[in-house]
């Protein structure tokens, strides 16, 4: 049974969102604030829930620099760090970070086999990994280590990201795009194909976003919000194929255009009422109910993040989009009593 989470909403409500039942805060990174410094923040100001990024760029660090980090954190908060890396944008590997992002599904297995090297092993033991783009020889000369099992989730939007999911790692985090077609059609099946590939005898991890925005009071506030975050998404090509697969490709090419000459109240525009219907929850709480009991069957099956849009809004609403997602565990736990 699915659980809920959401992106961290910062101190002051995450302990309130906490005990309203929420189980799982995850954090993105960017130019302004780095993951696992604000999943530290998230440990200290959480008692049970899981914490963890989703995601850490997997690149810009070593695997020993990612695996020191979940290491620290796990020390603070035993059973509760889950651990989601994304290769990144290629451009901001290269551009932002100066690092290297050819090839990224084959440099993405590689780097989470690397990180379990380290994750697994035990005092006194040599750590040792080669590979073709990760190579390690050391030995630790301290009592500090000692196997940990945290879970490594990947990003996975195109099929062969979510075939590495299931294959490499322990399983994947969907993306706020996602529609219950592309779970079904495409990510689902490759995640299940690569954990057969590597015989493992145990369903892969299912985390994934789910963009909300509810204001009871301007629902179509929360709508508008919602229609710019969804264009947001989609100014990268990467997201071709999706947009392709739902027949959407009209739409972006208007997004696209908007988004050139900076005219987002267009861009909103442009994403018409079966896109926002089929990625969001939004508009009144009624409404953001209705479509979360029609997805149900379809969203991630461990945990779902209610994800605020980011796109042009500031933290002040982002919190009360928060605040109002929680709503929505009620209307569901009241629909399913017996």
């Amino acid at each position: 049974m699915t659980e809920f989470g959401m992106p961290w909403p910062g101190a002051e409500v995450g302990p309130e969102a906490e005990a309203a039942g929420v189980a799982a805060f995850c954090t993105g990174e960017f130019a302004d604030h780095d993951a696992y410094v604000t999943v530290a923040g998230m440990v200290a100001s959480t008692r049970r829930a899981l914490v963890g990024p989703a995601i850490a760029y997997g690149f810009s660090r070593t695997p020993f620099a990612h695996a020191t980090a979940i290491r620290d954190l796990w020390k603070q908060a035993p059973g509760r760090i889950f651990a989601g890396l994304g290769s990144g944008a290629f451009a901001i590997n290269r551009d932002w970070c100066g690092v290297p992002a050819d090839r990224p599904v084959a440099r993405m297995s590689e780097l989470v086999t690397a990180v379990r090297a380290w994750l697994h092993a035990e005092n006194g033991q040599r750590i040792g990994f080669e590979g073709e783009f990760y190579r390690i020889d050391a030995r630790v000369q301290a009592p500090v280590l000692g196997r940990i099992d945290v879970p490594i989730l990947l990003a996975g939007f195109q099929h062969r990201m979510a075939t590495a999911a299931g294959r490499t790692a322990d399983g994947i985090i969907g993306h706020g795009l996602f529609t219950d077609d592309w779970w079904d059609s495409v990510v689902r099946p490759a995640v299940e194909a690569g954990a057969r590939e590597s015989g493992h005898d145990r369903r892969p991890l299912e985390h994934g976003w789910l963009l909300t925005a509810i204001d009871d009071d301007d629902p179509e506030r929360a709508v508008t919000d919602m229609r710019r975050m969804i264009a947001f998404y989609l100014t990268v090509r990467t997201y071709d194929t999706f947009a392709a697969h739902h027949g959407w490709t009209s739409q972006v090419e208007k997004i696209r255009e908007a988004f050139a000459d900076g005219r987002f109240d267009d861009m909103a525009r442009a994403v018409t009422d079966d896109m926002v219907d089929a990625i969001a929850l939004c508009g009144s709480t009624a409404d953001a109910a209705a479509r979360l009991r029609r997805r149900r069957a379809s969203i991630a099956r461990d945990v779902a993040y209610f994800a605020p849009p980011s796109f042009m809004v500031g933290e002040r609403r982002r919190q009360a989009y928060a605040r109002s997602s929680l709503a929505l565990m009620d209307t569901l736990d009241a629909a399913e009593a017996p």
